[in-house]
């Protein structure tokens, strides 16, 4: 068949505009299809690299009020619970209120236990530690704008973070994560919770959320159980579920993402394919004459679909 490819490549040739543009519209085809995976992977906010022995509690009323701190010691105390700590969004601005990015604060030694995604070298760890008022930020962060170990950012605290003098939060980058493993998160900033709540004024001693690993991953849904039932009937009571779960719960809110991208991409792929047939059969229709020449030569059916197939390919 190969001896056959300048003959392919003069007809592929004949009708330049119509074979450009049908090469646009399958690289626009699979242009789109790898926009819409990508978008699919950003909106699971990493619920395949969850952690399958990792829980996340939050109030049960709503995840965006607080649960006070005195829960951590009734969590570590609870059977089946190896490791809790806590995590709370952060409200601040960066210079420009436009270019906001992740900032939580957290419980910075048991953090990096429970999250072992998230690497620093040894000395930067140690830095990050002894300092009160410093912080960690990831690679993609700290390139975005152009930090680096050392440098002292200031925070504009907004609603329940603003500071009573109306000063900024002053944070000293300690250290810059890495992550080995392709998809995690490299764009947050990571402070003392500490640091934060001995200024605060209001919802002092309340954290954000609590995450729970588990010492056996398969009893993971008995100690969520257990965990809020604990706290059943109390002022601030929980829900508590995988991570995983949680983030694919988070991601649902605003719809389905996978049906939707699959759905959009079914329909453009097979307008794809109605468009490269049309083409294909004005083709061949306007060859009709020379394909039977090559009929009188001896050219075979089944020889003459695989030359027609054959430019298609190309």
């Amino acid at each position: 068949m190969t001896k056959f490819l300048p003959l392919v490549w003069c007809n592929l040739t004949r009708r330049k505009v119509r074979t450009v543009f049908t090469a646009l519209s399958i690289f626009a085809a699979f242009l789109l299809f790898g926009l819409l995976i990508a978008a699919r992977s950003a909106f699971t906010y990493g619920a395949e690299l969850s952690g399958a022995d990792r829980l996340m509690m939050f109030q049960k009323v709503s995840f965006s009020r607080p649960l006070p701190l005195s829960y951590q010691s009734q969590i570590a105390a609870t059977p089946g619970v190896a490791l809790v700590t806590h995590v709370t969004w952060f409200s601040g601005v960066y210079h420009d209120p436009r270019k906001r990015f992740v900032q939580l604060a957290v419980d910075a030694d048991r953090f990096l236990d429970m999250h072992p995604q998230y690497t620093l070298p040894r000395d930067q760890r140690q830095a990050w530690l002894a300092d009160r008022t410093g912080c960690i930020v990831g690679r993609d962060l700290a390139a975005r704008f152009g930090w680096k170990v050392g440098d002292r950012i200031p925070l504009q605290g907004m609603s329940l973070w603003r500071r009573p003098d109306g000063a900024a939060w002053v944070f000293t980058i300690d250290g810059i994560y890495h992550a080995p493993a392709e998809g995690t998160d490299l764009t947050q900033m990571f402070f003392h919770y500490s640091y934060v709540n001995d200024a605060r004024t209001v919802a002092r001693d309340h954290v954000g959320w609590y995450v729970i690993r588990v010492a056996d991953p398969q009893q993971a849904a008995d100690v969520a159980a257990r965990l809020d039932g604990r706290f059943a009937n109390s002022a601030n009571e929980t829900k508590t579920s995988t991570e995983k779960a949680f983030l694919q719960a988070w991601a649902s809110q605003i719809g389905d993402i996978g049906r939707i991208t699959i759905t959009i991409l079914g329909t453009v792929l097979f307008t794809i394919l109605l468009v490269v047939g049309n083409t294909m059969a004005q083709s061949i229709r306007e060859r009709i004459n020379e394909l039977a020449v090559l009929k009188t030569f001896g050219f075979t059916d089944v020889r003459m679909l695989g030359l027609v197939l054959l430019e298609r390919c190309c």
